[in-house]
């Protein structure tokens, strides 16, 4: 009697399993199709690769995802633009100073994307956008507008505080984002194969850029002007 019981509710533990396993293989699929994406790139990874990595067929595969256009935008949503909704709730309750939260912003980008394997991401849009025109024009939606609004509103933020001079807000935004692009980009190429001479420290080299960002933001006494040539939103 008791070995029917335990037949039984073992037989019971399957379908309960194989449930949780089906729960599982979404994520499991975007995982493997994160590092492949960024250890191949776009064109060259195969959907049935994706498959064999997650450990599942090409069938399944595409029975969550329709193509390997869509696998990509979801993995891109899962990694970095599902994520905006929070980043922008952490600007609405944030209570220090401007340079605080900037000095914030760059370094919790750097834990969040930059030293994660979705910083491949950038470098995969910036060596195939120009062969995938839909995709570049999705990850401009989903990525890189939201991504310079929200640092937009950090440099607003400065500015109307009279924490950081007025500035082209545009153009303030470039100069923030590309010592981030740079990092993001050498990790995922050079920095692959640069001998000890050349590794970039990334925390030194935040702090650096950080302080060289605010040496120039910062608002002083003598500043009070635009300087010449530039305009103000």
């Amino acid at each position: 009697m008791s070995t029917s019981c335990s037949i039984s509710e073992i037989a019971a533990t399957v379908p309960a399993k194989r449930e949780r396993r089906k729960d599982a293989r979404p994520g499991e699929l975007l995982a493997a199709a994160l590092e492949l994406f960024v250890e191949k790139g776009f064109a060259a990874t195969r959907a049935e690769e994706v498959a064999k990595r997650a450990g599942v067929s090409k069938g399944t595969l595409f029975l969550y995802f329709s193509s390997k256009e869509e696998l990509f935008k979801a993995v891109v949503r899962e990694n970095i633009s599902g994520k905006f909704d929070a980043w922008n709730a952490e600007f609405d309750t944030f209570e220090g100073s401007s340079a605080e939260l900037l000095r914030y912003s760059i370094h919790a980008w750097w834990e969040r994307i930059g030293n994660t394997k979705a910083a491949g991401i950038t470098k995969l849009m910036m060596s195939e956008a120009g062969n995938f025109p839909e995709l570049a024009a999705f990850y401009q939606h989903e990525v890189i507008q939201p991504g310079n609004d929200l640092l937009r509103r950090v440099l607003q933020r400065g500015v109307d505080r009279g924490e950081f001079r007025p500035m082209d807000l545009q153009y303030g935004v470039y100069t923030v984002l590309a010592p981030m692009l740079f990092l993001a980009t050498w990790k995922h190429s050079l920095g692959l194969c640069s001998g000890t001479d050349n590794i970039i420290d990334p925390e030194q080299y935040i702090a650096v850029q950080v302080e060289t960002l605010l040496n120039g933001l910062n608002r002083r006494a003598d500043a009070a002007l635009t300087p010449q040539g530039l305009s103000t939103p």
